[in-house]
């Protein structure tokens, strides 16, 4: 039996009729009246009931949201909703309202039962605050939500504060994701000194044996010459500068940030666009010690004086 429905809207390219039909079964989209047929490779955005176990069959447990790591359940546990209505619709009674209220009241308690459940429960929404104010990709929270799991699991959360530990947790995933993120934005983020952060950071590297991928400084560029509002040409320059550098093997084992923001000021002063060391300084957060030290490698790279 097919399971037709009208699409309206749509308009059939043969004879202009608006009524469209589409067959779930076989994935086409045909007109109703001249019978053209105008895809038939369509979206099924039904639910899917398929099962890959080996009884076959219809198994509902496929369907539903995902799993998270970002939710201190992982999306799993039930909710009662807030709307004080039955399956139909209709309003609850007193009694009955009253009853829902102390079920809703211990189901949110029984989710957190234990003092780790609830340490989680808070941290992932230190994390979910942080992911706003930093403007940090879902992947990033995704990422600090696995690395704060398993230094839970490792106990490495006992006697330690959890706004800094979860500091800690994003900046090693700004790091492993390569997202441009340095220790003193998360510290002005959470609130949290940068020496609480750098001091929990090196416990999660040491006790997690995490892998960490060397920074490219390129990534930099763009965030310090939005900063400074610099212009394109200068951007483009500091990035030639820096791609040099990297082939000289003059990047390894420096700031990144640091040699971003001394490429950025070379190009300002190749390009003819006025940025003190002080600006650049400011937009980076690199003090202006380090832009001159990382200047005098880069000069001497590029073989020619910049006065």
């Amino acid at each position: 039996m097919l399971k037709n429905s009208l699409v309206i809207g749509s308009k059939c390219p043969s004879c202009g009729n608006k009524k469209i039909v589409t067959d779930q079964n076989t994935g086409e989209l045909f007109c109703s009246k001249c019978g053209i047929v105008i895809s038939d490779k369509i979206i099924d955005t039904s639910a899917e009931w398929r099962s890959f176990s080996n009884e076959g069959g219809t198994d509902p447990t496929r369907t539903g949201a995902p799993t998270s790591l970002t939710m201190h359940d992982r999306g799993l546990s039930t909710i009662i909703g807030a709307v004080n209505k039955d399956a139909s619709g209709k309003p609850l009674s007193t009694s009955m309202k009253s009853s829902i209220e102390r079920l809703r009241t211990w189901d949110s308690r029984s989710q957190t039962n234990s003092s780790a459940d609830r340490n989680l429960r808070q941290a992932l929404n230190e994390m979910s605050k942080l992911k706003d104010k930093l403007s940090l990709s879902d992947t990033v929270i995704q990422k600090s939500a696995y690395i704060y799991r398993k230094a839970l699991e490792k106990k490495l959360v006992r006697g330690r504060s959890i706004q800094g530990l979860v500091a800690a947790c994003l900046y090693a995933a700004c790091r492993n994701t390569e997202t441009p993120r340095t220790l003193q934005d998360i510290s002005n983020g959470m609130n949290v000194r940068k020496k609480d952060i750098a001091r929990c950071y090196r416990l999660i590297f040491r006790e997690l044996e995490l892998k960490m991928p060397v920074v490219d400084p390129i990534k930099g560029v763009s965030r310090i010459a939005s900063v400074a509002e610099l212009s394109e040409k200068t951007k483009r320059k500091a990035i030639q500068i820096l791609n040099q550098a990297k082939d000289s093997g003059l990047v390894a084992g420096k700031d990144p940030m640091g040699i971003a923001a001394a490429s950025l000021y070379l190009a300002c002063i190749t390009t003819g666009e006025i940025k003190s060391q002080k600006e650049i300084s400011i937009a980076s957060g690199i003090t202006e010690v380090t832009i001159r030290n990382r200047c005098a490698g880069l000069r001497k790279m590029l073989k020619k004086e910049i006065v």
